[in-house]
């Protein structure tokens, strides 16, 4: 008869948790991740300072991200640590556990709608761990380029055609780019000058926007997958704007506003 050896996470190693049982010196909890084996939550690792109540910070059900403090497989004994856990770690691990989640339920989709078996899922997922760090990504990369981007993890047929499918109705991940124009022409046609050339640009690309708030001012938003190539794009698109504008011996000037996602990726 086999025993099956439970997997144990590592020391440094940020974890997603859920409070099962508080107490006064601390809080029991079990990872998530690891097939809900129990760790603790000593007091002195909750918050800096002195802590008089530990249900003040946290309670049962609630899902913590944690710090691997010290593991000890032989006896099975987890220490964890929250005070430890910075907010980017914890925004990274929260951004992870919703990609995770995420994969899930496309490859359910898949396995559903393709009427694939237990073992046939499990070998696609596999194939796409291969490759990318996640199923969620794997999926974005077949939506915005084609499933001919991933032609090397070899999916059947069959399967082809419903990620095809499915990757068509999700919706890709976004970021924009704004700032303000603020443009002017004292010529006697100026208006139609300006709308000209800004008409000009629109049409040169589908991620640029441009709307106008009142003169002088119009804003230039652009879209694109991420930051990096938001900002590539952005500069050519001013340069120009600014170019036809002098050149009919207009002004130009460009404020940038705050970037944000327009949807979470």
């Amino acid at each position: 008869m086999s025993t099956e050896i439970q997997e144990m996470p590592e020391q440094g190693e940020i974890v997603l948790a859920t409070v099962t049982k508080v107490m006064d010196h601390g809080a029991y909890v079990t990872l998530d991740e690891y097939g809900g084996i129990q760790g603790f939550l000593h007091i002195s690792e909750i918050a800096p300072g002195w802590i008089r109540s530990v249900s003040r910070f946290v309670r049962d059900g609630e899902k913590k991200v944690l710090l691997v403090k010290k593991v000890n497989s032989q006896r099975g004994d987890i220490d964890l640590s929250l005070k430890q856990v910075s907010k980017d770690q914890k925004k990274q691990k929260l951004k992870e556990v919703k990609k995770f989640e995420k994969g899930k339920t496309i490859l359910q989709n898949v396995k559903e709608k393709a009427k694939l078996t237990d073992e046939e899922i499990e070998k696609l997922e596999d194939s796409i761990y291969s490759k990318f760090d996640s199923v969620y990504d794997a999926f974005i990369e077949i939506g915005r380029n084609g499933i001919e981007s991933v032609k090397e993890l070899k999916i059947a047929k069959k399967t082809v055609t419903v990620i095809e499918e499915i990757c068509s109705k999700i919706k890709l991940p976004s970021v924009e780019i704004r700032g303000i124009m603020e443009i002017t022409s004292e010529k006697s046609d100026g208006v139609e000058i300006i709308k000209k050339i800004l008409l000009d640009i629109l049409k040169k690309d589908s991620t640029i926007d441009i709307t106008y708030l009142g003169a002088p001012k119009y804003r230039l938003s652009i879209t694109s997958e991420n930051f990096k190539s938001a900002e590539k794009s952005l500069k050519p698109i001013i340069e120009e704007i600014q170019t036809n504008i002098e050149k009919k011996k207009g002004s130009f000037k460009f404020t940038r506003e705050e970037s944000k996602k327009t949807r979470d990726n």
